[in-house]
């Protein structure tokens, strides 16, 4: 797993009013768990952006005061508006105990039904996994080589070693859908699991012309020449 240091201060005074002034200082609030007990600290929102705004996930070395832990963020707040870091939790690491992390999902090979024209629809692009810090990739792959159109991959059908997957077995990850097709044959041509992709994909796409467009074209360039012919005859 990818390393960021990210140096800060422990936080000697906690509130709502110690926390806005901190955020005004463009500093943000953190707190990190999993620990003999929970250190609360801050440190400049610049430190976070490499954090925050990329898929990559980073196992973080906190300088607090001079110590010095090992983290991985856990969870964010943003402003509603603004889209300002409001507050970011952490969970303190240590390498004989597992850890909860989101990885980011990674497909692999060149998929069978997209080969055939279909469609590919994905629906998970994390994964949260339970493991040793030392047994985390920095991403999970995917190998989509056989999937077909109609089929679809679900999480209880990945394994990874010494790695658990937390998220529910049955929650499909990836699946391959047919462009071509309706409504009405839809039940019948997929596998339940994937029923309710290609129906947002039948309802995405685009509405097919109707004959009613060249009369509604007639009629106009009918109002259009009787009303030039009105004209000619008044002058």
């Amino acid at each position: 797993m990818k390393t960021l240091e990210i140096k800060g201060s422990i936080r000697k005074d906690l509130g709502k009013k110690e926390s806005r002034d901190l955020r005004k200082q463009e500093f943000v609030p953190c707190v990190m768990y999993g620990g003999e007990k929970n250190i609360h600290f801050s440190a400049h929102e610049n430190q976070f952006k490499k954090l925050i705004y990329t898929p990559d996930v980073y196992m973080v070395k906190l300088e607090l005061d001079g110590q010095v832990y090992e983290a991985v963020m856990q969870d964010i707040q943003f402003h509603p508006v603004t889209d300002y870091i409001l507050h970011i939790d952490f969970v303190q690491v240590f390498h004989d105990k597992k850890v909860t992390v989101n990885l980011p999902v990674r497909l692999t090979g060149s998929s069978v039904g997209l080969l055939e024209g279909g469609k590919l629809r994905q629906r998970r692009r994390n994964l949260k996994v339970n493991g040793l810090i030392k047994d985390m990739p920095d991403l999970l792959d995917i190998d989509i080589s056989d999937l077909g159109i109609g089929e679809s991959m679900k999480i209880g059908d990945l394994n990874y070693d010494n790695l658990e997957i937390l998220d529910p077995p049955r929650a499909m990850v990836v699946g391959v859908v047919s462009s071509r097709l309706i409504a009405k044959g839809l039940r019948e041509a997929l596998p339940e699991e994937v029923e309710e992709v290609a129906a947002e994909e039948v309802e995405e796409g685009a509405v097919p012309p109707t004959e009613e467009a060249p009369a509604a074209e007639e009629e106009e360039s009918s109002k259009e020449g009787s009303s030039k012919e009105e004209f000619y005859k008044k002058g």
